[in-house]
């Protein structure tokens, strides 16, 4: 039985925590916060709630698994959760609206060729067969593989796009989702569409490579799961899984550096100088903050690269409304602008073009749990920003021009909402990176292949034997299936050692 330290206590910790504890191991989560959750939490207020992270689930098999690995009680037994029908309703500028269906690649082409136009379905079917060979090409070594020394053979993107032939120049394969969404859909509304899968993970379309098609075909393969209360609820339930397996949590506790002897890490030191050793250390934090916990040194020790992608942040704003929430509303809508090349240059390249509107994901869970009672209403809107640097969110009335034009821009999809707001509370990317530790507070998306490799996550190991990293900044990448992924890889790693390959 060995002594572990995990740094953080966000779902991929918690999840690397619980197995570890299971497998029959000593393990103390060490997070700086007062609570548990990371970038799950919750902002609460006048009876309103609202989820601070995503607020909903693909792939929920990996919590379900986590759950029946480390304890009696299956993840249904532990929290509530429901699939989302329709999965998304979208709300194009030329005035037309399409809901789709979830979990039904057929449902969809059917809801698109009757919405936008017959063929429309059957162009948006055929890419999705290309997705879905994307996914079957990359799944395992993506996500349920440690990332491996050769990972160069992932620096090929898997996406079998359709050739395109440009004029004077030869037959060429789409190397970015923008070209894919150019080349292949065509159509201006199936392109926003395709690119606003990368923006809500904080991804340029002109950038991220081909497969990250398999985006969309995870949402509409696997479905949209929505777990009642918030997704805060899902945390705490694994919080109170890592508690019955005897995990200890200490909050409040910063750590300042990782302990090395003898060319390996033997636990950590906090910042008011305690000293804890351990046969292993877990770091679930950002790459930044994990080399500062090593004296400046970067944690993953493979070849440079080359430059990393720009990374975007996120702007959130929190609306309580009066008013009941209305027949027909559905949890989640997308509002897609007239000038989305316009949105692209001032998110990712820092050129505003003037006060344009972003794409906007509005969040309207049907919970009476999340509001005061029925005749009011909780809201969550969110939009692709600039990352802190590309934009000095310091600067006075910055967030609120923000959400001015988010709320704006949501207005087509929630009836009567500049006139219901009774509360706004707006969160920028530098308020991500006050919580979370993230240097231009941008949010982890998930690894992909493809473009030499360059939107792969760091390895689980790193350069110094007995230190992991896990979370949404590591392998397998961001959000809360791959967070979870990634404890299970960790946790493989530590129990098996270096044999270990995965599950099988």
């Amino acid at each position: 039985m060995a002594r572990i330290v995990v740094i953080g206590a966000g779902l991929g910790a918690m999840a690397t925590a619980a197995r570890l504890a299971v497998a029959g191991h000593r393990v103390t989560v060490y997070e700086r916060a007062r609570t548990y959750g990371g970038s799950v939490g919750r902002f609460e207020r006048d009876g309103f709630s609202f989820d601070t992270g995503p607020d909903l689930l693909h792939l929920p098999a990996v919590y379900r698994d986590l759950f029946v690995k480390t304890g009696k009680e299956p993840l249904e037994a532990c929290v509530e959760m429901a699939q989302v029908s329709p999965a998304s309703r979208h709300f194009f500028p030329d005035g037309t609206t399409v809901s789709l269906p979830d979990a039904s690649r057929a449902g969809v082409v059917s809801a698109l060729d009757e919405a936008l136009g017959a063929g429309i379905g059957a162009r948006w079917g055929e890419f999705m067969n290309r997705a879905r060979d994307a996914w079957d090409r990359t799944r395992r070594p993506l996500l349920e593989e440690p990332l491996r020394a050769d990972r160069q053979v992932l620096g090929r993107d898997p996406y079998p796009s359709v050739r395109h032939r440009r004029l004077l120049r030869p037959d060429r394969q789409a190397a970015t989702l923008a070209e894919v969404a150019a080349w292949e859909l065509a159509d201006p509304r199936l392109v926003a569409l395709l690119e606003s899968y990368a923006l809500a993970y904080g991804l340029d379309p002109r950038d991220a490579p081909a497969s990250a098609a398999v985006l969309p075909y995870l949402e509409q393969t696997f479905g949209s799961w929505y777990v009642a209360g918030g997704t805060g609820e899902l945390a705490r339930a694994l919080y109170e899984r890592c508690l019955a397996r005897r995990v200890e949590f200490v909050f409040g506790a910063e750590v300042a550096a990782v302990v090395e002897k003898d060319g390996r890490a033997v636990g950590v030191e906090l910042a008011d100088g305690t000293a804890v050793d351990a046969e292993a250390v877990v770091a679930a934090v950002p790459p930044e903050r994990l080399s500062a916990l090593l004296g400046g040194r970067a944690a993953d020790g493979t070849p440079a690269q080359r430059p990393a992608p720009v990374r975007a942040g996120r702007v959130s704003v929190f609306l309580a409304l009066d008013g009941a929430r209305e027949p027909g509303a559905v949890h989640r809508s997308v509002v897609h602008p007239a000038d989305r090349e316009s949105e692209l240059a001032e998110v990712f390249d820092g050129s505003p073009r003037g006060p344009l509107d972003p794409t906007v994901f509005v969040s309207r869970p049907d919970d009476p749990a999340l509001r005061p009672d029925g005749g009011h209403e909780s809201v969550v809107l969110t939009a692709a920003a600039p990352a802190h640097g590309v934009h000095d969110w310091r600067t006075p009335g910055s967030a609120d021009r923000w959400a001015d034009r988010m709320v704006a821009a949501a207005a087509v999809a929630v009836p009567g909402l500049t006139d219901r707001i009774r509360l706004r509370e707006v969160r920028t990317p530098l308020d991500t990176r006050l919580a979370t530790g993230a240097a231009d507070g941008a949010v982890p998306p998930p690894s992909l292949a493809g473009r030499s490799g360059r939107f792969l996550a760091p390895s689980n190991t790193t350069v110094l034997p007995g230190l992991f990293a896990a979370g949404g900044w590591a392998h397998p990448g961001g959000g809360l299936a791959h967070a979870g992924m990634s404890g299970a890889l960790v946790a493989g790693l530590i129990v098996e050692g270096d044999g270990f390959r995965g599950s099988q």
